[in-house]
């Protein structure tokens, strides 16, 4: 038997493929290079935004196709899935796995001589336009030993970075020790011999401590890349999404961390478009990226989803108008960034 799997979104579901590829060779599957030789198709979805969801109906086609040619194909789908969302695609798939409190092995991505190792999973913060609270639930961490475990593995097999991924990985604390949290965790992993480096995503601005920044600097292994999320440049929009900090406190936050590391590399993630953005606090954000000068940036348009709090909100910023902001914004900061502009990782 043989197995294909289709992944969409961060490297939290990356993380997620590769666990289940592990659990289906130990079930003496095989993997399939092609989803038309496989007997068994796993789609590993997003339901952040509504173009990822779309994108996983645009492969309704396809898979209707390989099942008419193949009546004993199945089909699976598993990652971040809305309620909403799982009624929809139950005319499509046979079976759906909810797995989202489960933490097996990381992902080996021996191309790329990267280590995906998940540190948690859910989120106990209420950002107004997310739905991971829904699709992955609230804050759980792994056990800071089973974490040194994987690193330790990892590290013998030569992997040159060790990825730590959370929805928010600064408020980890290790469920058997509560004295470890990301601080320590990343002290600790930094003492391990070898030759690696270590890098994160995605911390909350909110949660960024001197402690943090302090160990950061401190230790040697840590990549000096940093992706700290702003959302907004407007001190109300962000009100709107419950950030819970201000343009002020978050240029602050950076002024330190740069101050602190020296060379550190910076990028951003920003939604345009969410409910109620005027051209004035847009135009708020683009000044923002005008003083901030990030290495790199990753933009997305606001999408509704359903369930949020923001879907509540009156979606009175027209798709088309939209786009022009996201067209401005990239316009912009090949202008004023240090390095790279990347479209959204998700």
């Amino acid at each position: 038997m043989r197995y294909h799997i289709i992944t969409f979104g961060c490297q939290m579901n990356k993380s997620d493929s590769e666990k289940i590829a592990e659990g289906l060779e130990k079930k003496n599957y095989k993997p399939a290079s092609k989803a038309n030789e496989a007997d068994l198709i796993v789609v590993n979805m997003c339901s952040v935004r509504q173009s990822a969801v779309d994108r996983v109906f645009g492969q309704y086609k396809n898979l209707a196709k390989l099942k008419n040619r193949n009546p004993k194909l199945k089909t699976i789908l598993t990652g971040c899935v809305l309620k909403k969302d799982k009624i929809k695609f139950q005319k499509i798939f046979d079976k759906i796995w909810d797995n989202k409190k489960h933490f097996q092995k990381a992902a080996d991505y021996k191309k790329n001589h990267l280590a995906y190792i998940p540190i948690s999973n859910g989120c106990n913060n209420a950002c107004t336009y997310c739905v991971v609270p829904f699709t992955r639930g609230r804050l759980v961490c792994r056990s800071h030993k089973a974490i040194l475990k994987e690193a330790k593995r990892f590290i013998q097999k030569g992997f040159r970075e060790i990825w730590l991924l959370g929805q928010n990985v600064n408020d980890y604390q290790s469920p058997t020790d509560r004295s470890v949290d990301f601080t320590k965790l990343l002290r600790t992993i930094n003492a391990l011999a070898g030759n690696f480096k270590i890098l994160f995503m995605s911390p909350h601005p909110k949660s960024f401590s001197d402690e943090l920044i302090n160990a950061l600097s401190e230790c040697e292994k840590f990549e000096k890349y940093l992706n700290l999320p702003i959302q907004s440049g407007d001190d109300k929009i962000l009100r709107q999404m419950n950030r819970n900090y201000t343009v002020k406190e978050y240029v602050d936050l950076v002024k330190k961390i740069r101050e602190k590391i020296p060379g550190i590399k910076l990028s951003t993630d920003v939604i345009v478009g969410f409910p109620g953005e005027t051209k004035r606090q847009f135009q708020n954000t683009l000044k923002f990226f005008k003083k901030m000068k990030f290495d790199n940036a990753y933009i997305s348009k606001y999408s509704p989803r359903p369930g949020t709090a923001a879907a509540k909100i009156e979606n009175n910023v027209p798709l088309a108008e939209k786009k022009k902001r996201e067209k401005i914004l990239r316009a912009l900061l090949p202008k004023v960034k240090k390095r790279t502009l990347s479209s959204s990782p998700i």
